[in-house]
């Protein structure tokens, strides 16, 4: 599963981290305006993004609704993880503050997030590494 998404899924992902549950109409709904993509790319992203492990689908009243498979903090925080370890070689503790002035992020989720981008320094640190 990757934890970490495209622009493009990333569109996908914010509605359905407000809206929990959609159906592929209304994901395309919701983001052809912001993308412009027809109805089939909208149902392709949304394959490749359950393929992927992003999103669960589920029937319901026998149609079938995608949730998001992972919450909008592990998200975040694998790609600016992979932001700061992979592109600049931030090596140190990654601050979580950056986030802090975002309306997406609660108190709570800001403190997941810390763990989720210094998980890797604290594992080293308790292995003696």
């Amino acid at each position: 599963m990757s934890t970490t998404a495209t622009r493009t899924e990333l569109s996908v992902l914010k509605q359905l981290w407000t809206s929990e549950r959609m159906s592929a109409r209304e994901i395309h709904d919701a983001v052809s305006g912001e993308t412009g993509w027809s109805y089939s790319t909208t149902r392709t992203i949304i394959t490749r993004m359950e393929e992927k492990g992003l999103l669960t689908r589920a029937e319901v009243h026998g149609v079938a609704v995608y949730t998001p498979a992972l919450s909008r903090v592990a998200v975040l925080g694998a790609m600016a993880r992979e932001l700061a370890r992979d592109v600049f070689d931030i090596k140190g503790a990654l601050p979580a503050s950056m986030f802090a002035d975002s309306p997406h992020v609660t108190s709570d989720e800001l403190a997941e997030l810390d763990a989720i981008l210094n998980a890797e320094d604290a594992q080293k640190k308790e292995d003696g590494k």
